[in-house]
This record gives structure tokens, sequence and C-alpha cells, in this order.
């Protein structure tokens, strides 16, 4: 889903005094959110310090999105915005530099060094290692871009300064790019071809944030469940997991490589009190063995994204998903018969090319039989570049795409609240993230199935009696007596405290 710009960190101890300062703002998805602290730990080798004041800053840096023509628009905003702080500071001292990174800086090179003149470099989502050099050049006065996509670029040796909230959850990408060119997608023109990062990389920076005490890694890319590493000879001719029944892709089957289901199970190994998710998967790729694996593991969370887009066959075909409404279902029944208690979450778009009222509805019935715990619903955005920009029509009128979006998203809501509702009464295991953003008197954080918990934050006993009474801390198990629930949330009451292995035994 789509965010707004994200909080900086405070400026990092033991930046070189007399530094560059840079300022650093996240547009669109969790990826760029991770891209962005991939740039920051090039920019603070290359001895950049790092502000949250704006008006300090010497470097503003966007991190952009381009997967719809909303998250594009707030970027030129905010360049109007930035083009009076730069004419301000013209007179001050040295001049302010702006670069825009990441998709859009991709898509729109061109305009965007052209348009008003006022960016002065751009660097897609490949380039991150450049910005040093990219900076020098802006530094004297010219425009630099570096937008080249990378077939191998995974960022694999650059170790992310995680930022994320109090240190309890944290991010690691597992790969970049993807392949399946769903005919509404700019990612694969964005992003680049697929390419997985090495598994040993990926288990120090897990090991590395165990030992920092985070309690929750989401294992992230575009793709994350075709991941495939191709780094240790010994695995290059192992053949293709089968697809889900009924799913098939553009691309021919990839032989070799270490798999997701792999993956998962050393992650999983790491840390017994470390929860792992995943995010964002192809429905194509649940080979049984993954399935399986979070079906065992008491700590991979019993949760997952499954993204359907739409809920008719016809218009599956038009986006080229590789699926059927059929097979979706199926695939989602397998997944309940496999998972018991599973929560699910998903994408949709409304009013694609070519979307009657019928295969709206359609999408509006799946919506209620599979009852989703989450969902992330979006009005159809044409982007050029994609084969839907050159082969079909956007000729859903935009008051009718506005109207079937709100129609899909009461939909999903009150499907949400009944799947929340019978939660009531039960007990969920909750990792503390904070206190709540409404009142202080209370705390938040997640169930296994993700879902937001809010619970008044008073002594707790522990459950292990190994620690004496005392307040739920970030990074804290707590189980909570659910009392009500929402679309969107559940409230409870706190039981005790515990780890999520005991937990796990107890079931």
């Amino acid at each position: 889903g789509e965010r707004g710009p994200q909080p900086a960190p405070p400026p990092e101890p033991g930046s070189p005094p007399g530094a560059a300062k840079v300022y650093l703002e996240t547009y669109g998805c969790q990826m760029n959110v991770s891209d962005t602290e991939i740039a920051w730990a090039i920019l603070q080798k290359n001895g950049y310090a790092r502000t949250k004041e704006l008006e300090e800053a010497d470097v503003v840096l966007l991190v952009t999105c381009s997967v719809r023509e909303k998250a594009e628009q707030a970027i030129w905003n905010r360049l109007q915005h930035l083009k009076a702080l730069k004419a301000r500071r013209q007179q001050a001292r040295a001049p302010l530099r702006i670069g825009i990174l990441g998709c859009m800086a991709e898509r729109l090179k061109e305009e965007i060094l052209h348009r008003e003149k006022l960016v002065d470099i751009v660097a897609g989502p490949d380039a991150y290692r450049d910005l040093p050099r990219l900076l020098a050049v802006a530094e004297s006065g010219q425009q630099a871009a570096n937008v080249l996509l990378s077939l191998d670029e995974t960022y694999a040796d650059v170790l992310p300064v995680q930022t994320s909230a109090g240190g309890t959850t944290a991010f690691v990408s597992i790969m970049r790019g993807c392949d399946n060119m769903c005919t509404y997608c700019i990612v694969p023109f964005t992003r680049g071809r697929e390419r997985s990062r090495p598994i040993a990389s990926i288990l120090q920076e897990v090991r590395m944030l165990s030992d920092q005490g985070v309690k929750e890694v989401t294992l992230l890319g575009q793709n994350v469940n075709s991941y495939r590493d191709l780094s240790e000879v010994q695995f290059q001719s192992v053949a293709a997991p089968g697809l889900s029944r009924g799913f098939s892709t553009v691309y021919r089957a990839k032989e070799g490589g270490l798999r997701f289901a792999h993956l998962l199970d050393q992650v999983s190994r790491i840390d017994p009190e470390m929860r792992i998710r995943f995010t964002s998967p192809h429905p194509k790729d649940f080979p049984d063995e993954v399935l399986q694996l979070i079906q065992e593991r008491h700590n991979i969370c019993k949760q997952l994204h499954l993204p359907a887009q739409s809920g008719s066959t016809r218009v599956l075909e038009a986006m080229r998903r590789g699926y059927t409404r059929e097979a979706y279902l199926e695939l989602v029944h397998h997944v309940r018969d496999t998972i018991p208690g599973v929560s699910l979450s998903s994408d949709f778009i409304a009013g694609f090319c070519g979307e009657t009222e019928e295969d709206h509805q359609q999408t509006v019935s799946l919506l209620r039989e599979v009852r989703y715990n989450v969902g992330f619903l979006f009005a159809y955005s044409m982007r050029q570049k994609t084969r839907a920009y050159h082969r079909l029509q956007d000729d859903v009128p935009p008051d009718v795409k506005k109207r079937r979006l709100e129609e899909l998203i009461a939909a999903f809501r009150e499907e949400a609240a009944k799947a929340n509702t019978a939660l009531v009464g039960q007990d969920q295991l909750v990792l503390v993230e904070g206190p709540s953003k409404r009142s202080a008197s209370e705390l938040c954080g997640r169930n296994d199935g993700n879902i937001k918990v809010i619970f008044p934050d008073a002594e707790l006993e522990d459950a292990a009696d190994c620690r004496a009474p005392g307040r739920a801390q970030s990074g804290d198990y707590v189980v909570v007596k659910v009392t009500s629930a929402s679309s969107q949330t559940l409230k409870g009451v706190p039981l005790c405290r515990t780890t999520l292995s005991r937990a796990a035994a107890c079931h």
C-alpha cells in the first residue's frame, strides 16, 4: 500500500562535524522504505550526516513511487514546495541540492531534469551506490543522473541502517525487480528484472537484527516467493518447483537455485523468539513446502498476502495474472486447509480496462467469499510503458471507478469486521510495538495475523514467572483477551507477558 512521507530518524552519532546534511523523505511501498535505508547507509559511509530538519539540509532526497498517478502527483507538489526553499537558500549559504530517487526517477528521468530545472540529481533503484558521485557532480553545479537498471544489483553487502518502529520490527530485502509483467503494472519497468540476494547475506542481516533485539522481521521483495538464489554453485541445476494448481506464468520455468522454502526454513531457525513475515508474493508461487513450513514453525506468522487484483476471470486474463477466479479460490481453500486459522490479506484494482458491472460484482463476491482480514484497494491508474497502455483502453469513467472502489471498500470492511469479531473472547498473542497513537494509557501491537491490537498499559504478571510483575515494553509478547473488534483493530485486556516459544508450547 501507499504511505505518505516517512519520518526521518535522529541524526547519527559520530557523523563528522561540518559534514553535508541529508534529509530523506520516503513515498510509496515498504520496498522504498527499505531503499531509503540502503541509500542512507551508502551516504553515511561517504561522510554525510542525516538531519530531521528540512531547513538545515544541504541535500534533500525524495525516494519516489510511480505505481499510480496520485503517487507521482504528490512528488510534483512536493517539488513546488522545495522550490521556494531552494530560492531562499540561494541567498543564504551553499545552494540546496535536490534529488529524486527510485521508481519515478527511472520512469521520468528526462522530464524531471527538464521541468523547471529544479532537480539536481536523479537516481533509479539500482543506482544508489552511485549517489556519492552524483552528488559530487551536482556540487559543481551540473545536473547528474543514473537510471541504469542492473541484472544483478541486490545491495547484498550494504547493511541497511534500520530506522523502523522502536526497533521492534524490521524489513529485510531478499530480492529486487519483477518478471511477472502483469499488464497494469509499472514495476518491471521501474525496478527491472528479478534477482535474488544471496542467502548467506540475508541470514547474516537477520542474525544481526536478532542480536539487536528485533522481534519481527518481514522478508521483502516485489515478488518474494519466487526467490531464487543462484550464488551457490551446487544448487544451480535444481529443478524448478511447481506452480500452484491452475496457475501459469508469462516466462518459462526457471531451473536452478535455492528457493523461497529453503530461505524461509533457514531464516525461521535463527531465533525462536523472532516472528517472520514476508511480502509481497504472487499467488502462483505457493508450493506445498512453503505452506507446510508456515504451518509447522511457531515463529512464521500464519498470515499470507494473496493479491487477487480482481474476482473476474475475464479481467484477470486481461491483467495477465496467470490464473482464473476458480484457481485462486481453490488456492485459498487449500491454504486454509493447510494452515488452520490463517489470516489473509489481498490487493484489488477497481475499474481496470474493459471491466463491466458484472466483472465488478464478481470482485465484490470474491471479497465476500474469502473474507480477508486486511485489504489494499485502489482505483486503476493507467501507466505508460505497461502492456495495458499499448494494448487496452482505459475505458471505465473516473466516477464509475470511484463508485466501484467505494463498493469494494465497503464489502471488504464488512467482511473484515466479521472476521475480527469472530476473535472476540479469544486470547491473542500480541507483539508490543509501543504506545497507542490515540492514548498514552494504552499500548498497541499486532497479533500473529498482523491485525492491530490495542489494550490498556497495566502491571502484568509474567507467565514464566522469571520476571517481576511490571508493564509491558516494546518487543514484549503479551497475551491479550479480545473484548471488541472493528474492521481495522482489536481491543482487549492484557492477561500476562510471555514468550513466543512458550505461547506456542501452550497451544
